[in-house]
């Protein structure tokens, strides 16, 4: 995946501009914590859990992966529509390399099956918010919440998951999760992933491994209890109490430096998210000083998906 940062705001502001709420919690350094707990819960959809055991990408290069893929989701939420397009269209043509059978249950599977899109999808926005009110400046107003998911929902249609599908409240992804849990479940390779993501182990890189770790109790912290026995990784009552003041201090000396802490020690761990981050603090006011929506970023920007849904209604 490249990735010129100097173009990163060059043509508009991207879905949600200025003072949205996608963009203080995003671009919050917050969301480093919210994208483990996304990774993570992402192996209790079973296809993922295969499609990422069968690739071993997280094993080959764990913070490669890793800074891809929160790369693509910051990117989605504060640049422009052209690379944002750009991204989508990458990492459809990656995911659509992942194919195989789930063994469990004998199915095929498939990284870019609307379902575990939308797992994907729904547990980063999640996420990331859950971390941002916990750790970072406290819970959105109710009208930038409503706005929040919204923007959720916009920034789905860059993927295969059908935007209507999308939750449009807390208590819809309340909804959303009680409705898939049945079909949620672990496996042994599911099992490896999530531990070793969350404490990862010396050999993927010192720097890594202590990021990891360090964040681990604050990602777990943040989990109902359903999910922590389910995955096997549970903590204490009082590691939990004593892990939100530790990281909210810490996010504040972040905070009160404008992340300069961040771009300075990231970038030996998740480079290109920390470039853009960087960047999105930086950039300047871009060529059409207005926002755009997905679906005319796509059609302008040459989407394989608009290119298709302009033929199949031509047809």
């Amino acid at each position: 995946m490249k990735l010129d940062i100097d173009t990163l705001r060059r043509d508009d502001y991207g879905f949600f501009g200025p003072g949205s709420p996608s963009w203080k919690v995003w671009a919050s350094p917050t969301a480093l914590i919210g994208f483990q707990r996304a990774v993570v819960l992402e192996h209790f959809d079973p296809a993922l859990a295969a499609s990422v055991a069968d690739m071993r990408g997280i094993y080959a290069d764990p913070a490669g992966r890793l800074d891809r893929t929160l790369a693509y989701f910051l990117a989605v939420a504060v640049g422009d529509g052209r690379t944002a397009v750009g991204l989508s269209e990458h990492l459809m043509s990656v995911h659509a390399q992942s194919t195989g059978i789930e063994p469990v249950t004998g199915k095929r599977y498939s990284a870019n099956n609307p379902e575990s899109q939308l797992w994907i999808h729904v547990t980063g926005w999640h996420s990331v918010l859950k971390c941002y009110e916990m750790y970072g400046p406290g819970p959105l107003s109710a009208d930038a919440e409503a706005r929040f998911w919204r923007e959720c929902v916009a920034a789905a249609e860059l993927q295969t998951c059908r935007p209507s599908d999308v939750p449009t409240s807390r208590a819809e992804v309340r909804d959303y999760f009680a409705a898939v849990r049945p079909r949620l479940c672990t496996t042994e390779r599911a099992l490896e992933a999530m531990h070793y993501l969350l404490r990862t182990p010396r050999g993927a890189g010192p720097t890594y491994m202590a990021l990891s770790r360090v964040t681990a109790p604050a990602t777990i912290a943040t989990l109902p209890g359903w999910m922590r026995q389910l995955g096997g990784f549970d903590q204490s009552a009082l590691t939990d109490r004593a892990i939100v003041p530790v990281t909210r201090a810490i996010h504040r000396t972040l905070a009160a430096r404008n992340g300069r802490l961040l771009v300075a020690g990231g970038g030996r761990v998740a480079p290109m998210t920390v470039r853009i981050f960087d960047r999105h603090n930086r950039a300047g006011e871009p060529a059409s000083p207005h926002t755009v929506t997905p679906a005319g970023a796509m059609r302008r920007h040459g989407s394989r998906r608009a290119r298709t849904a302009t033929t199949t209604a031509a047809s």
